[in-house]
C-alpha cells in the first residue's frame, strides 16, 4: 500500500481573522475541543505533517509546535489551508494536480501537488492549481465570527475522536443522566455533587481537569487538561474549554482557547475567549438581539458592518483582554487583543487593539505597563513570555 502524501498545513493570512490569529497561526486556533492542527493530526494519523505560516508568526510558531515550520517540501504533498477547520470529504479524493477553491473568496482550500509547485504556490509564485474545483459554503474561516459558524460540527467531530481515551470512573455522589457517553480521564478529579447531563450529547473531561461540587455539565461539551470548573457552574452544550482555564457562572456555546479565567458568576454565551483573558466578577454578555434577527458585526474598528449569518452571536474576545467587575458586553462584539475594559456603559461594537477604556474615555494601553501585566499573569502559571512573544505583542501595539 503506498505511503500517504505528507500534509503541509499552511496559514495564508487571508481574510480578516484578527484577533483570533494575532498571536497564533490559523491552524493553532481552537475551533472546537481541539485546535485545527490537533484535529487533523488525529483524523490523518498515518500522514506526516509540517506547517507553513506567515513571517510575522514564524518565530512564535516554532516555539509552540514540534513540527517542521516554513521549510520546503519534496515529493507530492497535500496542501491544506489552516483556515479550514473541517476539510470536505473531497479533499481525500484529490489526484495530483487537483485542488479545491473556496467559491466565495477564491482562496485555496486544498491541493495535491509536487513539492516544488506547492512551495511556489505558498510563496505566491504560482497562484493557480492546474485543475481546481470550486466549493460552495463556508469552508474557510474568513471573519472572527466564523468560529461560531464552524463550532458545532467541530465539537461533534472532536468528541467522537476523544471519547475512547478516558478510563476514569464516576465517583460516588456524582450523577449522570442520559444515554450519551461520558469520558473521564483517569487523572481527572470529579467531586461529589456534580451532574453530567448526557441527554443531548457526550462529555469529555481531559487529563488533570477538576470538576468542583455542584457544577452541572450538559453535553455535548469538553473540559481540557488542567482546567477547573468551579462550584455551581453551569456548562451548557457546545462549550469547549481549553487547557488551564478556571470557569464559573453560566457558559453556553463558548470556546476557550486556553489559559483564561472566568472564575465568577456571569453569563457568557456563543462566544470565543482567547488566551490570558480575565473576566471580572459578574461580566456578562448578550448573544441575541431583542428583535431575534440576524446579528451584524465588524471585523475591524474601521471595517464595514457585515451580516454574520448567525442569530446567536456573543463576543469575540482577543488574547490578554481584561474586564472589570460587572462589565456588560453587547451582542456580536469583537474585542481586539490587549484591551482593558472598566466602564459603566456596556462594551459594544468592535474595539481597537490595546484599548484602555474607562468612564474617562478610551486611550491606548501603554505597552510597557501592558508587558508587565503579561509577565506577572503568566508567572502565576510558572510561565515566562518569550522574547519573540513580547516582540509580536509590541508589533501589534505599534500603529501601522
Amino acid at each position: 500500500m503506498p505511503t500517504p502524501s505528507p500534509v503541509v498545513l499552511f496559514d495564508d493570512g487571508h481574510g480578516q481573522t484578527a484577533p483570533l490569529t494575532d498571536l497564533r497561526a490559523s491552524f493553532m486556533l481552537r475551533t472546537g475541543a481541539l485546535t485545527t492542527l490537533e484535529r487533523l493530526r488525529r483524523m490523518m494519523p498515518n500522514r506526516r505533517f509540517r506547517v507553513w505560516t506567515r513571517a510575522a508568526l514564524e518565530t512564535i510558531t516554532r516555539e509552540t509546535t514540534d513540527l517542521t515550520v516554513n521549510e520546503p517540501a519534496a515529493g507530492p504533498v497535500l496542501l491544506l489551508n489552516g483556515r479550514c477547520p473541517l476539510p470536505p470529504a473531497s479533499v481525500y479524493e484529490l489526484s495530483e494536480g487537483e485542488g479545491l477553491i473556496d467559491e466565495a473568496s477564491g482562496d485555496l482550500i486544498a491541493a495535491l501537488l509536487q513539492g516544488e509547485d506547492a512551495n511556489a504556490l505558498i510563496l505566491g509564485g504560482r497562484p493557480g492549481v492546474p485543475r481546481a474545483k470550486r466549493v460552495k459554503g463556508n469552508a474557510l474561516i474568513a471573519r472572527p465570527w466564523h468560529i461560531r459558524t464552524h463550532r458545532d460540527a467541530c465539537i461533534k467531530a472532536d468528541l467522537a475522536l476523544l471519547l475512547g481515551e478516558g478510563r476514569g470512573e464516576l465517583p460516588a455522589g456524582a450523577l449522570k443522566i442520559g444515554d450519551a457517553r461520558l469520558s473521564l480521564s483517569e487523572t481527572a478529579k470529579v467531586y461529589p455533587g456534580t451532574l453530567f447531563d448526557l441527554e443531548q450529547g457526550p462529555i469529555v473531561i481531559d487529563h488533570h481537569a477538576v470538576i468542583r461540587p455542584g457544577a452541572q455539565l450538559i453535553g455535548p461539551c469538553y473540559v481540557g487538561p488542567n482546567s477547573t470548573i468551579l462550584e455551581r457552574a453551569t456548562i451548557r452544550p457546545f462549550t469547549a474549554i481549553g487547557p488551564w482555564c478556571k470557569v464559573n457562572g453560566e457558559v453556553a456555546g463558548t470556546i476557550f482557547q486556553g489559559f483564561a479565567n472566568k472564575a465568577h458568576d456571569g453569563y457568557l454565551g456563543d462566544s470565543y475567549v482567547g488566551e490570558w483573558v480575565n473576566l471580572g466578577a459578574g461580566t456578562t454578555n448578550s448573544n441575541l438581539l431583542n428583535t431575534y434577527g440576524e446579528t451584524i458585526a465588524q471585523a475591524t474598528p474601521a471595517g464595514k458592518h457585515e451580516r454574520t449569518g448567525e442569530q446567536f452571536l456573543g463576543a469575540i474576545i482577543g488574547d490578554h483582554v481584561k474586564t472589570a467587575i460587572c462589565t456588560r458586553i453587547m451582542t456580536a462584539s469583537v474585542l481586539h487583543t490587549g484591551g482593558m475594559f472598566a466602564t459603566t456603559a456596556a462594551v459594544s461594537g468592535c474595539t481597537p487593539p490595546f484599548a484602555w477604556a474607562t468612564d474617562a474615555g478610551t486611550k491606548t494601553y501603554r505597552f510597557e505597563k501592558f508587558a508587565e501585566v503579561v509577565t506577572a499573569q503568566m508567572s502565576r502559571r510558572k510561565l515566562t513570555p518569550s522574547t519573540n512573544y513580547l516582540a509580536r505583542l509590541k508589533d501589534l501595539a505599534t500603529p501601522q
